[in-house]
């Protein structure tokens, strides 16, 4: 693969944005949301169906795959695209957050982390040319930064030791990078909810020089609130011509509410994880599809919506198969809410381009306000 990376920004409606990110593997619609393919699979689909979705890329886990079934097996195999046969590009985080959600597992030095296995307490070190190293090996379009990130709340103290030292990780990450045509390495910002160590995190990233940037340590316990309060500053910290990734975000209303803001890409496992525990995601808001009353029901899901578990089954079938524990459940659910995902980028990016941004945005709160939101 010789062709680079690139991002070009065709058009923006206030903050919001809307682009093309290029890559040897195909072209990346922005704003892009990446469903989670963990280990190596968007759990309850096929890849045909994902992409089916709308999805452009996927996510895939450096701590996951590292231990299971290991980055130089899946090398040896041909490379994670082969491997989960996905041709369409890939981004891959550190395993940075993965790692320190282990708590009394790991172990923090200025060189790395040392962790023991969730799967069988082997112990392993991670570090920032390690998580380089395990990136290559997968053969990711998209590689991140090593980072530390800090649940919230957490004292300013904490948040900036972790954000300098994620900083220092980045410059090393960059140069175990190398030179790798095709391949894009992203930074991550931190700093809490703290302006002016956003600022600083960002100031110190660009220093370096990356492909594109992510903002991290958001969506971490602070609540929306607090996370738009952020937003409505640190994605301006970066700079406009390469994309913006804000990770692990999120509901339909954060990823409009982040969009609204200048982010560019989001990920998170939220519509599959959400479609194996029965809870779908419709325009019109929340369906808990377990609940009594869908017993009976002969309505699709959604009436405007495409994907196979509305075209083709009634809520009372769908409830009547969560019930029963059959595997149909999961993956029609999970079908469906990537689907409305998908559609709500598509929706975005037409928007913004034809500058009527605003107007979707208030259609799109509307809508969900009109809807029955149901109890868990």
């Amino acid at each position: 693969m010789t062709q680079r990376f690139s991002f070009e920004l065709k058009a923006t409606d206030g903050k919001a944005r809307t682009g093309v990110i290029n890559t040897p593997r195909g072209e990346v619609r922005t704003p892009a949301f990446m469903p989670v393919g963990t280990a190596a699979t968007v759990k309850a689909m096929m890849p045909e169906s994902v992409r089916a979705t709308g999805a452009d890329i996927l996510l895939g886990n450096t701590y996951h795959l590292m231990l299971r079934p290991t980055a130089e097996r899946i090398n040896r195999l041909g490379g994670l695209h082969k491997f989960m046969n996905w041709e369409r590009p890939i981004l891959t985080d550190s395993g940075g957050f993965q790692v320190m959600s282990l708590a009394g597992l790991r172990k923090l030095t200025e060189k790395g982390v040392t962790f023991k296995s969730h799967i069988d307490g082997s112990k392993h070190e991670l570090t920032p040319e390690r998580s380089m190293e395990i990136q290559r090996l997968l053969g990711s379009d998209i590689v991140m930064c090593f980072d530390e990130c800090p649940a919230l709340p957490a004292d300013r103290e904490r948040i900036a030791e972790s954000m300098r030292l994620s900083m220092r990780w980045a410059d090393r990450s960059r140069e175990a990078f190398g030179d790798r045509p095709g391949h894009a390495l992203f930074g991550i910002m931190q700093g809490g909810l703290e302006q002016d160590l956003r600022e600083e995190s960002a100031d110190a990233l660009k220093a370096i020089g990356f492909e594109g940037y992510a903002i991290g340590g958001l969506a971490v316990g602070e609540g929306q609130e607090a996370m738009f309060d952020c937003l409505d500053y640190a994605p301006e910290f970066l700079p406009a011509d390469k994309p913006r990734y804000l990770m692990g975000v999120g509901k339909p209303d954060d990823i409009v509410g982040a969009v609204a803001r200048g982010v560019d890409m989001m990920d998170c496992v939220l519509p599959s994880r959400s479609g194996r525990t029965g809870q779908v995601f419709t325009r019109y808001g929340v369906v808990n599809i377990k609940n009594a009353r869908h017993a009976d029901d002969p309505r699709p899901l959604d009436e405007a919506c495409s994907c196979p578990a509305c075209s083709h089954y009634s809520r009372a079938y769908l409830h009547h198969v969560f019930r029963a524990n059959e595997m149909i459940s999961g993956m029609l659910l999970t079908w469906h809410n990537l689907h409305y995902f998908q559609e709500i980028m598509q929706g975005m990016r037409e928007a913004i381009a034809t500058g009527a941004f605003a107007d979707w945005q208030t259609q799109f709160h509307a809508q969900r306000e009109q809807g029955d939101i149901e109890p868990l």
